[in-house]
């Protein structure tokens, strides 16, 4: 049973302040529904307990949330309040938690406030309008009980930039929920030699959560043997409709992807994988030969529905796929290619599958007799992503045995391509093309990263800061 992601949401007071000033406690609480309401979406459950205005319901705050499971917590400082009503509820619940600072209006109306004439009733509404001025004290019990916070300040209504930033906070921590209760498969073996991707796994749990389901290359040769000639037939009628395939793709090498494509859904399906990361040379085991070496349309379109497939078993990147997949902006398999000073691009892309649902126009299949100068042979896709704004993610694993998030935007541009067979892209950066290759090899990462339609950085940056994770951005 899938988790929906929990957001917990409290509001602080004051309970001295309500038999003083009448009505401000009812005004305090329909701020909370306010943000409860703009909180809440499709896929995400809100747990809101309210305003909390002494320490005792403080401490069980705590403990509710904690019994809730929330998967981060929303603060919001409604007035004035003693950061003992505060430190309880996060010490216990001991999630993530974002402070809103949220003024109910742009300014208060000082004119009508100055003609209130009842000092206790000016009082009160000076009151409704006093949340910033907690935060300090809240700020500062945070950092002495080396608890991590994070702040959005703005207005409670008619704020699109306060409320933006809370939406990619919300983003962020599906993402988080997402990677923890993801199963990651890990099929075959490294590529002999390229040391940059070999992986500490264990750190990618320790990181990430999730699971790391181990496949055998032969039980994909096995679910391929119990494919059905209808399966196959749907199969390749299925790439016709998706894919641009060319006239010198044999029928026969299109059956073949499609009854490994078949097997890999199954294969899927059986283990609930959320994400794969594979490559085996197939020596010596026909089966598994052919069974790797028809492999790249079904996990193209695997990764097309949210099952981003990383080749040369690059684990670190098959994680930054599915980050940047969950964001909903793709995340596709890419690298280096080459490097165009007359125009001041990078020419980026690989072999293997594409995201094609981030494709500039119909992917492409085309026959191959070999792999980027490696084993292999097959059918294999070649694409562009989608022309306009892109951000590039690397999963970096330090030399201090930490992962940090490497992050650039930039842009597909058009132009010529090398029309060989791969995923191939044309990248504009605003730093331009030196400085850009120059800082990002600079922070050690694989050759390989994710690349996804968009300009995320600014959720990249919340994500790290809701895992622990260090974020270095380029440009």
């Amino acid at each position: 049973m899938k988790r929906q992601l929990r957001v917990g949401l409290f509001g602080i007071g004051l309970d001295t302040y309500w038999p003083q000033f009448k009505g401000l406690k009812q005004r305090l609480e329909g701020y909370v529904r306010v943000v409860e309401q703009k909180l809440a979406r499709p896929g995400v459950e809100v747990v809101n307990l309210g305003l909390i205005d002494n320490p005792v319901k403080a401490l069980e705050a705590g403990h509710q949330f904690r019994e809730a499971d929330v998967d981060v917590i929303f603060l919001h400082v409604t007035t004035y309040a003693l950061s003992s009503t505060v430190l309880p509820v996060v010490q216990r619940a001991k999630v993530p938690v974002i402070i809103l600072n949220l003024s109910p209006a742009a300014a208060i109306d000082y004119a009508s406030f100055n003609k209130m004439g009842d000092r206790t009733a000016m009082t009160g509404e000076w009151l409704a309008f006093c949340a910033a001025c907690p935060v300090p004290e809240i700020a500062n019990v945070f950092n002495r009980a080396k608890i991590d916070f994070h702040q959005v300040t703005g207005m409670l209504e008619e704020d699109p930039v306060c409320w933006r930033d809370v939406d990619a906070w919300i983003e962020a921590a599906r993402v988080a929920h997402t990677m923890f209760h993801n199963r990651l498969g890990l099929m075959g073996h490294y590529y002999g030699g390229m040391l940059d991707i070999y992986s500490d796994t264990t750190l990618q749990c320790a990181t990430f959560g999730g699971h790391l389901e181990i496949v055998e290359v032969d039980e994909l040769a096995a679910l391929r043997r119990e494919v059905t000639a209808a399966q196959i037939k749907a199969c390749v009628a299925k790439f016709k409709r998706v894919f641009a395939v060319q006239d010198d793709c044999s029928q026969a090498e299109l059956e073949r992807a499609a009854r490994t494509s078949v097997a890999l859904d199954r294969l899927v399906k059986e283990h609930d994988l959320g994400s794969l990361a594979y490559y085996y040379m197939g020596t010596g085991n026909a089966e598994n030969e052919d069974a790797i070496s028809s492999i790249i349309l079904g996990n193209s379109l695997l990764t097309a529905r949210g099952i981003p497939v990383a080749g040369e078993y690059e684990v670190k990147n098959a994680q930054a796929m599915k980050i940047m997949d969950t964001f909903g902006v793709g995340g596709s398999f890419t690298e280096y290619y080459a490097m165009d000073f007359a125009d001041d691009v990078v020419l980026m892309g690989h072999d293997g599958p594409g995201h094609i649902a981030i494709a500039e126009g119909r992917t492409k299949v085309r026959p191959l007799k070999v792999y980027h100068g490696k084993v292999g042979r097959g059918l294999s896709v070649e694409m562009s992503v989608k022309h306009g704004p892109v951000t590039l993610l690397s999963v970096v694993e330090t030399a201090d045995g930490k992962l940090k998030l490497l992050v650039a935007e930039g842009e597909s541009v058009a132009g010529p391509i090398l029309e060989i067979g791969n995923t191939n892209s044309r990248y504009r950066f605003s730093i331009g093309a030196r400085k850009f290759v120059n800082d990002w090899n600079a922070h050690g990462p694989a050759h390989h990263c994710a690349v996804g339609v968009g300009h995320i950085a600014d959720k990249l940056d919340k994500l790290g800061k809701l895992l622990g994770v260090e974020v270095a951005r380029v440009c």
